[in-house]
Order: structure tokens, then sequence, then C-alpha cells
């Protein structure tokens, strides 16, 4: 009986031992997990988050953007991605339209593209279909956006969006975003399209103390495509809930519309260069730390033309929008023989000097007053200049300096 006794001990307490191994190194294993939880670390470092996100229509992108976050200072900017932008697609090896690689059930292929036209990573994405996203929008009350002037969509019921700030429910959402109109162009489809988005973002950041509770996060994340768990979208929504979206300026891959191989394709410019230079923009400028709003103000320019070339201005100004400048004017300058391309700065801002003489790649810049010596009465008018002045020489080859 005393062996037997000593036995079941023995055993009890090794079955004990185990017991208490097993519960501390799960509770090891858990703190290690949350403390090198992916999302945790990003949004307390300083490297930029790049968000996916695809508006989904019959299994196809309606639109889609990549917004890049910077939690170090809750600023973002954000890029669209048309759908029938051409290039030369790595998973097909062909050239087609970026949405031709997108499946419903999974976008990896389509997620890879979009990080090979940009040049960055995506670290999550989310896909709001049209059907369950209309179920999203009554959840979160509406989204409300500007509408500049009052559209009447006519078939089997006319749908009214008046002018000024509407606020959408889901099926008037839906509708909004999928319509077009034949007198409408391509760019007034997208810009109705990104209101829209900017639209939802805000309203979700608004709303997102509603996805903490149990209940309705159980309703709400099931309605997005999305490979997060729970845990990380709740912190990255309610981290992208601190954002001010007014001040994020949507913008686009730019290029010529091209006919290949019997569809018009958007082929960004200089082979996808432009773009990929617009983002490494776009992320020196989100990681600065400058404090205010001096980041996120759109700086004017004015464009001359100081050779013979015929219609240089114009197409470099086409340019110069791409990187989120207001082109205010276009002409020749006083004379066509600039040997140099030059940059004239009226901010006085140094670093946003260099900055917009990055875009092409120019060293020859001066400052000049934006108001002349010869004007001492501070309260004369005087006519409103440029904050920068590109007079382009000889040394220009439409997409950079080369004579620096």
């Amino acid at each position: 009986m005393v062996k037997g006794f000593e036995y079941k001990a023995d055993v009890s307490t090794f079955l004990l031992l185990a017991i208490v191994l097993l519960l501390g190194g799960g509770i090891l294993f858990t703190f290690n997990v949350l403390r090198s939880d992916p999302i945790e670390e990003a949004l307390a470092g300083e490297e930029l988050i790049n968000i996916l996100f695809v508006l989904e229509a019959n299994e196809k992108p309606l639109s889609s953007y990549v917004v890049m976050y910077s939690p170090m200072n809750n600023r973002a900017a954000a890029i669209s991605i048309p759908g029938d932008t051409g290039r030369i697609l790595k998973t097909v090896n062909k050239v087609d339209r970026l949405d031709s690689v997108y499946r419903s059930n999974n976008s990896g292929d389509f997620e890879l593209e979009v990080e090979e036209l940009l040049g960055l990573s995506i670290d999550y994405s989310v896909v709001f279909e049209t059907e369950k996203l209309s179920k999203i929008i009554d959840v979160i009350g509406g989204v409300e956006i500007f509408i500049p002037n009052a559209i009447e969509i006519y078939g089997e019921e006319t749908i009214l969006f008046p002018s000024g700030n509407t606020r959408l429910d889901g099926d008037k959402g839906i509708a909004y975003i999928v319509f077009e109109l034949p007198e409408e162009s391509k760019n007034e489809v997208e810009l109705r399209r990104e209101r829209f988005f900017l639209g939802l973002l805000k309203s979700l950041g608004e709303h997102n103390v509603l996805f903490r509770n149990a209940s309705i996060g159980r309703y709400f994340y099931p309605l997005l495509k999305t490979g997060m768990n729970n845990l990380t979208r709740r912190r990255l929504f309610a981290a992208l809930s601190s954002l001010d979206i007014d001040r994020i300026s949507i913008q686009e891959v730019a290029g010529n519309y091209r006919e290949v191989s019997d569809q018009e394709l958007l082929m960004p410019y200089y082979d996808g260069t432009v773009i990929k230079d617009v983002v490494r923009q776009a992320h020196r400028s989100l990681i600065q730390k400058t404090q205010g709003t001096l980041v996120e103000r759109v700086f004017t320019v004015e464009v001359l033309n100081g050779t013979t070339a015929t219609g240089l201005a114009t197409r470099t100004a086409e340019l110069i929008r791409g990187f989120n400048y207001d082109v205010i004017s276009t002409g020749n300058a006083g004379r066509n023989d600039y040997e140099t391309t030059e940059i004239i700065d009226r901010t006085g801002l140094e670093n946003v000097a260099a900055s917009f003489a990055a875009v092409i790649r120019c060293k020859n810049v001066r400052f000049e007053s934006r108001i002349p010596d010869e004007i001492v009465d501070p309260g004369q008018n005087t006519e409103y200049r440029a904050d920068f002045t590109l007079i382009i020489g000889k040394d220009f080859n439409g997409r950079v300096v080369t004579g620096n």
C-alpha cells in the first residue's frame, strides 16, 4: 500500500508540474506575442504603414487607393490606382490592364502588381464589396460628401443627388460610386469616387468607438474582406480615426491613354518612374517632423517655356501636377534661348524649395521676394505671384534636368 501510494504521489506531482510548466509557457508565449504584435510595433514606429483599399463591384475593383499612413504624426497621403493602368504585369508576363489580375477571393497578385507600380510594400489590405459596403454605410449613419453639381440618375428608380454637403445612406452611396453618365469623362468619374472614399474614411473614423463594442464588431468586421484579425483591424482603424481627412489629397497615376491589344490603357509617364517619384516625395513629406500645417499646404507653380520646343510648358505642367503642386499658369518666358533650367523660389523655405527642385532634379534655384523692392507702401495692391516659377531651359529633357 505504501509503494502504491508513493507511485500515485509521484504521478500526481509530475502531472502538477507539467500543468504548471504548460501554464507558464502559455503565459510567456502570450506575453511575447503581445509584445511583438506587428500592428503595435508598426503604430509605435517611425515607418509608414501602407494600406490598400479596394471598392469592389461585380468581383472587380471599381476603384483602388493606397493610403500611406504615418503613425509618428498621424498624417497620411493617398494614391489612386486606376484599374485600366497599363503595364507589363509580372504575375502574367504580358502587357495588360492592372485589374486583369484581380481575383475577388484572392487579391494577392493584384497587390503585388500595385507594389511594383508604386515601388512600395503593402502592409494591409481592405476590400469593400458594394453589397456589404451598403450595410457598413448604414451602420455608421451614412457618408457625408460635397457634391459640386446636382446629379440625377434615371433608371428603374430615379435618384437625385443634390449639390452641396450631402449625407448618403447605403443604397445612395453605392449608386453614387457605381453609375457612370455618358457625358462624364473618366477623370470626373474618378474624382467622384475619390470624394466618396475620403468621406467613407472620415465617417469610419468618426464612428470608430462603435466598433469597440463586441456585438457591433461581430456584425461589422465580417463585412470587410481582409487578412487582418479582429485585434489588428480594431487597432488600425482606431489609429486611422485620428486622421484629419480634410487635409488628405489623393494623387493619381498620371499618364497617356494608348490603344494596346485592342483596349485603351493608361500608360504611366516615363514607364512608371514618375509615379514612383511621387510616392517617394510623399514618403519624405510624411516623415518630416515639421509642426503645424506647412507640410500639408499645396504650393503654387508658374511654368514658363524658355526654349523653342512647342507645348513644353503644358506637358511639364501635367508632370508637376502629378506631384501635388498647383500649376496656376503656363506660358512662354521672356526669351526662348535659356540654356539652363532655373527655379525662382518665393517661399523662402529652403526645405520646401529643395523638395520642389528634386521633382525635376534642378539645382539652379534662386530666391526672389514676393513683393518687389520698388513697392514701399505695404497697403498697395500687387499681382499675386506663384510660390515657384519654373523656367524651362535647353537642359530639360521633358522629365528631369540633365545639365546639372
